[in-house]
């Protein structure tokens, strides 16, 4: 799903930009055909992402470098665990979730700690 950045509405500027978007936007709508299905006409004006030439897309953030690939799989072996254990509360599904979450965080633990240790290391043959 995209985002934007409703920030920039603050300027002036972008704000009127915006709102000359959305009215335009809307005016056409107005200029129909009856014959025009205004359900296909508005999706193809959603469709071009009109609200992208005013209102920029958030960048997306990097994430950590502890959760990796492994990690991932981590969580979804924990995800299914826990639809067992929903569909079925017994011990063993209790158990299977329990490894399940004590694994990923034993995983991310530790792939923190490395990255924390190879950064101090560099930290100091840098200074």
């Amino acid at each position: 799903m995209k985002r934007f950045n409703l920030k920039k509405l603050s300027d002036l500027q972008v704000r009127k930009l915006y709102q000359i978007e959305i009215s335009n936007r809307f005016a056409a709508l107005g200029n129909l055909n009856d014959r025009e299905d205004i359900n296909r006409v508005w999706g193809n004006m959603i469709s071009r992402l009109w609200l992208k030439t005013v209102l920029s897309l958030y960048e997306l953030q990097q994430h950590k470098p502890q959760f990796d690939e492994k990690y991932l799989r981590f969580l979804d072996q924990r995800k299914q665990a826990k639809m067992q254990w929903v569909q079925d509360p017994n011990q063993s599904n209790i158990d299977n979730l329990n490894n399940g979450r004590r694994e990923a965080s034993r995983h991310c633990r530790n792939k923190k700690k490395e990255y924390v240790k190879a950064t101090t290391d560099e930290l100091e043959t840098n200074s």
